[in-house]
């Protein structure tokens, strides 16, 4: 396990049957040796800097139905709501003045928000606030969506690929929902020029090592400037709630190992990984992380956004919410920092 760990450092690549060895026979030496690499090498490209991405949940309305999510159409106990165009663009002018230079609008496939309304938040954002970076996180659009909103001047688009295995993606999902586009959606994303982030649930029920594997394999063919990992969190309204959660440990070594396949991407710790663990998101960043993402959305509406069950932060004032963040990386080393924080190729 040693002799891969060394190599998957070296060539950042391994063959499929590698990673999945590297998954079934983790153990605590092979954990601390990932770990020891992966903090070496995001240290060389970032230094101790973590960035900070300003999250606005606009909406928890969702056309899918998607077996594992809180705000899935079939759950009839969540209480929708959907901000406006105002509220969210007052959302960005609050953070900017709390330092903040990148915000992430995230939201389930809400048809209200269709291209002319989205992209005229975009570029109001961007006229007030020229200098941050815009993320989205919207769910499948068509090739015509995508270049539209990057013509606004959106850089940036977050979509889960969730699994890169057809089958487990086709046991997560409902029957409409096709693993074909998801993996459409990413390509088409590159190809517009934006930066592109997919991730996955760590644990998420019927997952295998082979399939852990699989994504791997994927993220280090795709490149993406950001990876967003975090465990399977059950949500009590969904037909997947039995099913046990993705543990901190597992998760951890999957951020090493990601870090060494691509040592330049972004890759948070998660709000998932907090809510497991009073420290995940500290151990998270001790893995090789290098992003938080403190919630800026209005606090009347945070706990409505559960996609998972005992979700953090959901009573923080933005403020509190960074201030947080900021004491527990100082802690363990590592400072925040509120830049636009780039990919560094």
């Amino acid at each position: 396990m040693q002799a891969l760990i060394h190599k998957l450092a070296e060539t950042h690549s391994l063959e499929l049957n590698e990673y999945e060895a590297l998954i079934t026979n983790r153990n605590e030496e092979t954990a601390k040796l990932l770990r020891n690499l992966a903090v070496r090498t995001r240290l060389e490209i970032y230094g101790r800097d973590v960035f900070v991405r300003g999250l606005i949940e606009i909406s928890n309305i969702c056309k899918n139905d998607c077996l594992y999510c809180g705000i899935r159409r079939g759950n009839k106990n969540v209480e929708r709501y959907r901000l406006t165009p105002e509220q969210i663009i007052a959302c960005a002018d609050e953070g900017y003045e709390l330092g903040f230079r990148t915000f992430v609008l995230q939201g389930g496939e809400d048809s209200y928000f269709n291209d002319e309304i989205l992209g005229d938040i975009v570029r109001e954002m961007k006229a007030r606030h020229c200098d941050c970076a815009i993320t989205l996180s919207m769910g499948e659009r068509s090739y015509e969506s995508y270049k539209y909103l990057r013509s606004c001047g959106a850089d940036r688009y977050l979509l889960r690929h969730e699994t890169a295995d057809k089958t487990h993606y086709e046991k997560l999902h409902p029957s409409e929902m096709s693993y074909d586009n998801r993996m459409k959606c990413l390509r088409e994303l590159r190809e517009l020029g934006y930066h592109a982030g997919c991730g996955f649930m760590v644990g998420s029920p019927f997952q295998t090592n082979k399939t852990l594997a699989q994504d791997l394999k994927f993220i280090e063919n795709f490149r993406p400037e950001m990876c967003g990992i975090g465990p399977f969190i059950p949500h009590k309204d969904t037909p997947l709630r039995d099913y046990p959660a993705g543990t901190l440990e597992l998760t951890c070594y999957l951020l090493s190992i990601i870090r060494l396949i691509y040592p330049p991407v972004l890759l948070p710790a998660t709000t998932a990984l907090g809510t497991i663990n009073p420290m995940g998101r500290e151990l998270g960043i001790m893995s090789g992380a290098n992003v938080v993402m403190p919630n800026l959305s209005p606090v009347n509406v945070r706990k409505k956004y559960e996609l998972y069950d005992n979700k953090i932060c959901t009573g923080e004032e933005s403020a509190q919410c960074k201030d947080c963040l900021n004491n527990r990386m100082e802690k363990i080393g590592y400072k925040i920092v509120t830049a636009r924080g780039d990919i560094k190729r």
